[in-house]
């Protein structure tokens, strides 16, 4: 397995305990190279392609950056993945359906995106388009893609920047610090673990079926955001408190956030058998093993 990736939000820590594997090999690079993209998907048996720009502070502080990387650097992945007939997986987001509060959402539920000159919707809009690409390529030039809507994956190695707002409200409450909830809390969400979310990539790249489909991944156990603060203040035993932060103050004037974002995960577990095997108290614990400085794998996990 080869990773690319130009490190501008992860770290080459979070891949440590894999770098001297013979089956492994890191490059440290863009997609938005085309020549070492197309090297490596030459070399590739098939493509996974999780590179983007993502995360509520960056889309909102670097909308250009994010929106070329998102935006360019899917075409070129998709061309070569064309050029050398190799099957793609391609990231999409839950934030393509927008303001749709309708839920649970499903594949062909409608996106209700808001006006262009906000920030937030260029990653909406960018991803997009990469779906319509794979699409298209799939119906005209014979790609064979298929699209991974992914509603918010968390877990052990996640950075507290940019936005992610699990592990955030961890390193705080291990802190002892005040919980930042942004609004008045009441938007709610739904946390996949990171190896549930592996585990559906690989059970569709496995499945021919699943070609030229897009499927939501993604758990349905649905918390606000201040629930999922009291939640992690519980499991910590940490004296913190909560304070709730305006969304102008903490990402500027003419933020939209999203009411509600649950999954409608039926057509991927219909198709592969899949569901979710950690709850949302596995995740927390997991995460808070992680900012502790533990392996989560350590430790015999708790499911109340």
């Amino acid at each position: 397995m080869t990773a690319l990736d130009n490190l501008s939000t992860g770290s080459l820590t979070n891949v440590a305990g894999i770098t001297g594997h013979p089956g492994f090999e890191f490059v440290h690079g863009s997609i938005l190279d085309e020549a070492v993209v197309d090297e490596l998907v030459n070399e590739a048996d098939v493509v996974v392609h999780l590179a983007a720009a993502v995360g509520v502070r960056l889309i909102v502080d670097e909308p250009l950056r994010s929106f070329i990387t998102n935006l360019h650097g899917s075409q070129i992945v998709i061309e070569a993945s064309l050029r050398y007939r190799r099957k793609v997986l391609i990231a999409s987001t839950s934030e393509i359906y927008g303001k749709n509060s309708r839920v649970p959402l499903a594949e062909t539920s409608e996106s209700l995106l808001g006006p262009p000159s906000v920030a937030r919707w260029s990653y909406a809009a960018a991803k997009y388009v990469d779906e319509i690409l794979a699409y298209t390529y799939h119906r005209e030039r014979g790609l064979e893609p298929l699209v991974a809507r992914f509603f918010n994956t968390v877990g052990p190695r996640q950075s507290a920047h940019y936005g992610m707002v699990l592990p955030r409200l961890v390193r705080q409450a291990l802190a002892d610090e005040p919980l930042t909830v942004y609004g008045d809390g009441t938007q709610s969400r739904c946390f996949g673990h990171v190896l549930d979310v592996v585990a559906a990539v690989t059970v569709l790249l496995e499945d021919e079926r699943a070609v030229g489909e897009a499927f939501n991944i993604g758990s349905s156990e649905e918390v606000t955001i201040l629930e999922l603060a009291e939640r992690i203040i519980e499991r910590t035993g940490s004296s913190s408190t909560i304070t709730l932060v305006p969304y102008s103050e903490a990402f500027g004037e003419g933020f939209e956030d999203i009411g509600r974002r649950t999954p409608d995960t039926s057509k991927l577990r219909e198709l592969t058998g899949w569901e979710p095997k950690r709850s949302l108290n596995d995740i927390i614990d997991d995460v808070v093993l992680d900012r502790a400085g533990e392996h989560p794998d350590d430790h015999p996990r708790t499911r109340v």
